[in-house]
């Protein structure tokens, strides 16, 4: 039974007959009210109990007998939630919801600064840990998947296959991601995650959403910098320091900077006017993609690809729509591609036969078993998308061997070992 469940009027009813003193009316503690006063401010309690208390702007206070309410009313005019309880209690009742609080909720505990600059209180060991959103459970994944409180989504058998065995039977909680989704608060509730970690983007108004949902489930909740694949090589070390997992959060660590470093100083040098120019396709027809500027799209710059599609983001969520006669005067050589079927289609389809890209036969379909690698949603899978793309890009200054690098990448990443069978699959050859 959790603090949340128990239904504290019942238990006031169940022990108020057992109360030894007489109830007393509103103008019997009115009348005391000077000598209450008196003594409250007769000394210097309230400072000294604050300063031994050291309360955090996140806590909410109960107060249990609180008679003057010299302590409420100090409180209360900080930046705590304040829950004053004044009746009269017995000593056994009180101690109880006091150690219960405590336990609950501060016992081993410690303080972090998250990756906004947050002062967070977490448990000394965390077990469980929530994801709002598919980046941020991804990367939960990566670290130690057994941590996971639950899914965003169902996973569909195909995906299953590259997963660990701790994933089945975990339930599906949603999350804040897509286009105005939101997760089952109830559920998150019924499974008790230690902590919800989220990604800290520029949504405000949804981070706000966020913030709120985890003081109504009073659940410490951490942001975490996911905007760039740069940021992949200092979240995983924070990672591994917030969930005691260092070992294993180095390891991701590094191979992200080699393979950041593997590709994007060199893809730096690389004229303007020799850049190889790339068009995003996505959605079954292929007419929707996203902006040089837009997240979703980041790959291509940092493999020294040039999107055809220059603009900046008219939203976050992206997916913009685009005109075939756009595509036909922008002309690309590479064309990365989100649906196998416009893969099928689109070098039978008339309207696309004079792109360089159709005519060349470089339209590649994306690998996104069982995450993809370059978007939808953007995840730690990049660092060996970046590698994949660079070599398409410009083969000769960036070799790959796909079959060893993928095999090594599932290996640490997804903790795979992917015979030869599952690595056709995932390279879809």
């Amino acid at each position: 039974m959790s603090l949340l469940s128990i239904d504290w009027n019942a238990v006031w009813q169940e022990i108020q007959p057992k109360e030894r003193a007489p109830m007393r009316d509103t103008a019997f503690w009115d009348k005391r009210a000077p000598e209450f006063t008196r003594h409250a401010t007769a000394s210097d309690y309230i400072g000294q109990f604050i300063e031994i208390m050291k309360p955090k702007s996140h806590w909410s206070v109960l107060d249990i007998g609180c008679a003057a309410g010299t302590l409420a009313v100090t409180l209360s005019s900080s930046e705590h939630s304040m829950f004053p309880s004044c009746l009269k209690r017995t000593a056994a009742i009180c101690a109880f919801i006091l150690l219960a609080i405590f336990a609950a909720q501060y016992a081993e505990g410690r303080e972090i600064v998250d990756m906004a600059g947050r002062t967070v209180s977490v448990p000394d060991r965390i077990t469980k840990v929530y994801g709002s959103s598919p980046p941020a459970t991804y990367l939960l994944y990566a670290v130690d998947p057994t941590l996971l409180a639950g899914l965003n989504f169902p996973f569909n058998p195909a995906e299953r296959q590259y997963l660990s065995s701790s994933m089945e039977g975990l339930p599906v909680l949603g999350g804040w991601f897509g286009q105005g989704r939101t997760p089952n608060q109830e559920a998150i509730l019924k499974v008790k995650p230690d902590v919800m970690v989220v990604w800290v983007w520029k949504q405000t108004a949804t981070n706000e959403k966020i913030e709120q949902a985890a003081k109504q489930l009073m659940l410490p909740m951490v942001y975490v910098r996911l905007d760039q694949l740069n940021d992949y090589p200092e979240t995983f070390r924070f990672m591994g320091k917030l969930l005691g997992r260092e070992d294993r959060a180095h390891a991701l660590s590094e191979y992200a900077v080699q393979a950041l470093g593997a590709v994007e100083p060199a893809a730096k040098t690389i004229p303007d006017d020799r850049k190889v120019s790339v068009y995003y396709a996505e959605g079954r027809d292929g007419l929707s993609t996203e902006c040089d500027q837009s997240l979703h799209a980041e790959l291509i710059n940092l493999a020294g690809g040039k999107n055809i599609y220059r603009c900046s983001p008219r939203d976050w969520y992206g997916m913009e729509r685009i005109s075939i006669e756009e595509v036909i005067t922008a002309d690309p050589e590479i064309i990365l591609a989100q649906e196998k079927e416009f893969v099928d289609g689109v070098y039978s389809d008339p309207r696309w036969q004079s792109i360089r890209a159709v005519k060349n036969k470089k339209v590649y379909l994306i690998p996104r078993s069982p995450f993809n690698w370059f978007d939808r949603p953007p995840s730690f899978m990049r660092l060996l998308g970046i590698r994949w793309l660079a070599n398409i890009l410009y083969p000769e200054r960036f070799p790959f061997e796909a079959a060893r690098e993928t095999r090594e990448f599932y290996n640490l990443f997804l903790g795979v070992q992917l015979n030869d069978q599952a690595l056709q699959a995932v390279l879809q050859r």
